[in-house]
């Protein structure tokens, strides 16, 4: 059962400074790399959050929310340590939203978060191997984790009558994890497996890993990486040679950049994004398109992510991240008046006078377990070289 806010508020009041503050929020998102084309979206998305509660004045003493950017570069875990230390130590942010590729969040929860008792809440992390990190209540996400897109795969193979498949993934904890996913779940439905084999992002020839992925065969390629590097170096690498001609497109491979890129020869291919279905995801397209971006894939999560940590502050009165994690549960979920995009001001408002929330947002916010989206996916095709939903899952 969620524990009242009111006795949070009262603490708050006393809590909350007597002046308005500047209160800044990390944005760690790979703003170069292999998920380039849709951080801009995710960052967007997050920062429009920051700017609503701003604006209504309400959040903690009147305070005003700064977001800071940082790259995480999505695979190079140094780089991006180094960018969440400057964040906290320099910037003094008071959380960070992300980051966004599960190697880099795990590196930067591990070497730099927990240490410094910082709370992370990653929109696109989704390695399963997050849900049992010890991160001393300081890590969260708003996207579900790979387990259930590996099932949700197989079972829209199996519909198919795809009875093999070759698995190409980036060599990272986002990709390995993935993969074996998919591959016990495709087995458990009575698939098989001819070949798992890992990529680097950022080079300039797939031929080997084509050729070894060939010889192997399959009725698909099953590409777990990332859309603008080398998920799509495989890709293109793949029909150049003749060796596949559809593929099959996790949530890394899912954006407009991909099909812009690789053309017709694309279509027909298939894959699956966390995405939430409501009133909520109407709302948020429609404010995406009033502030200049899309709600591309993640930038619903983004925005949430950056909610979330903001009622859980109001919720908790604090800034103070060993504070306020303790609140990011009881926000996301029941009881509580239902919070959709746009209301963050109600939101603040409500929890200010002692009421209790439940955060849906943009994506439909329901927080489990170790904290993190009990989430669905969402069935898409590539069709006239566009990303076109199909249905829920």
């Amino acid at each position: 059962m969620k524990k009242s806010i009111a006795l949070a508020t009262a603490a708050a009041l006393l809590a909350a400074p007597a002046m308005a503050e500047t209160v800044k929020i990390g944005v760690l998102l790979g703003f170069t790399g292999p998920i380039e084309s849709l951080t801009p979206d995710m960052a967007a998305g997050a920062e429009l959050a920051m700017a609503e509660a701003s604006k209504s004045g309400k959040f903690i003493g009147g305070s005003m929310i700064e977001p800071v950017r940082g790259d995480s570069t999505c695979v190079d875990a140094a780089a991006a340590t180094a960018t969440a230390e400057r964040l906290i130590t320099s910037d003094k942010v008071v959380g960070i939203m992300g980051a966004d590729c599960s190697g880099v969040t795990t590196a930067v929860l591990q070497n730099v978060a927990t240490a410094k008792g910082v709370v992370m809440i990653s929109p696109s992390a989704t390695s399963p191997a997050l849900s049992t990190i010890e991160d001393n209540g300081l890590f969260f996400r708003t996207s579900p984790s790979d387990a259930r897109q590996g099932q949700v795969l197989a079972q829209i193979l199996k519909e198919k009558g795809v009875t093999s498949a070759a698995i190409s993934y980036t060599n990272n904890d986002y990709g390995k994890g993935l993969a074996d996913s998919i591959q016990s779940n495709f087995e458990a439905v009575g698939g098989k497996v001819t070949i798992t084999a890992s990529h680097e992002d950022g080079k300039g020839d797939y031929g080997a890993e084509v050729g070894a992925l060939a010889q192997a065969g399959g009725d698909v390629l099953i590409v777990a990486g990332y859309l603008d590097q080398g998920g799509k170096g495989i890709i293109q690498a793949s029909l150049d040679a003749g060796a596949f001609d559809t593929f099959v497109l996790p949530d890394g491979m899912i954006g407009d950049s991909l099909p812009e890129s690789i053309g017709a020869d694309l279509n027909g291919s298939y894959g699956t994004l966390p995405a939430a279905q409501g009133n909520g995801v109407a709302t948020f397209e429609k404010l995406a398109g009033e502030a200049g971006f899309k709600a591309g894939p993640y930038a619903p999560q983004s925005y949430d992510a950056a909610a979330l940590m903001i009622l859980a502050m109001q919720a908790s009165g604090s800034t103070d991240s060993n504070t306020f994690k303790t609140k990011i549960m009881d926000v996301a979920n029941a009881p509580g008046e239902k919070i959709n995009p746009g209301e963050l001001a109600k939101a603040l408002e409500i929890i200010a006078a002692g009421g209790d929330v439940d955060y849906v947002g943009a994506s439909d916010v329901e927080l489990i377990g170790p904290g993190e989206s009990a989430g669905s996916f969402q069935e898409v095709v590539v069709k006239n070289q566009k990303i076109t939903p199909v249905r829920f899952w």
